[in-house]
C-alpha cells in the first residue's frame, strides 16, 4: 500500500509541476500582462527553467515586434511595400507555429515531459531571432537585391 501511495502522489507531483510550467510559459507568452508562476532561476528546478526560457523567447518576441514597427515605420508612406511586408510576415508566423509542431510531432502523447515547454520555448527564439534579423537586414540594407559590391 505505501508503494502505491508513493506512486500516485509522484504522479500527482509530475502533474502539478506540467500544469504549472504550461502555466508560466502561458503568462510569458501573454506579453506580461500577469506575473509568471515561477521566477526564472538557471539553477533552478525545471519550472524555473521552462520559466528562463520563456522570458529569454518574450525577449525575443519584443525585439522583433520592434523591429517590425520600425521597418513598418519606414515604409508608412509606400504604396504597395507594406501590403507585401505584412503578406511576408504572415507567412512567417505560419512557417514558425508549423516548424514548432514538426519538432515536436510525436505518436505517443507527451514524448518531452516536463521539459517540452523549455524546448518549445527555445525553438521559438531561435526562430524568432533569425527572423528579426532578417527584418533588421531590411532596415539597414533596404529591400531588393543589391546591384555592383
Amino acid at each position: 500500500m505505501r508503494t502505491l501511495n508513493t506512486v500516485i502522489g509522484a504522479t500527482l507531483l509530475l502533474f502539478s509541476v506540467t500544469a504549472a510550467t504550461a502555466g508560466a510559459i502561458e503568462n510569458a507568452a501573454s506579453a506580461g500582462t500577469a506575473e509568471p508562476a515561477f521566477k526564472c532561476n538557471p539553477n533552478g528546478n525545471q519550472a524555473e527553467l521552462s520559466q528562463c526560457a520563456a522570458d529569454d523567447y518574450a525577449a525575443s518576441d519584443k525585439k522583433l515586434n520592434d523591429t517590425w514597427q520600425a521597418l513598418m515605420s519606414i515604409h508608412k508612406h509606400e504604396e504597395k511595400i507594406p501590403a507585401q511586408l505584412k503578406k511576408a510576415q504572415k507567412a512567417w508566423v505560419a512557417f514558425r507555429d508549423a516548424e514548432v509542431e514538426a519538432q515536436f510531432a510525436c505518436d505517443g502523447g507527451n514524448c518531452w515531459g516536463s521539459m517540452e515547454g523549455m524546448l518549445r520555448s527555445g525553438v521559438l527564439k531561435e526562430l524568432t531571432d533569425t527572423r528579426t534579423a532578417r527584418l533588421q537586414k531590411y532596415i539597414d540594407d533596404g529591400l531588393g537585391v543589391k546591384m555592383g559590391n
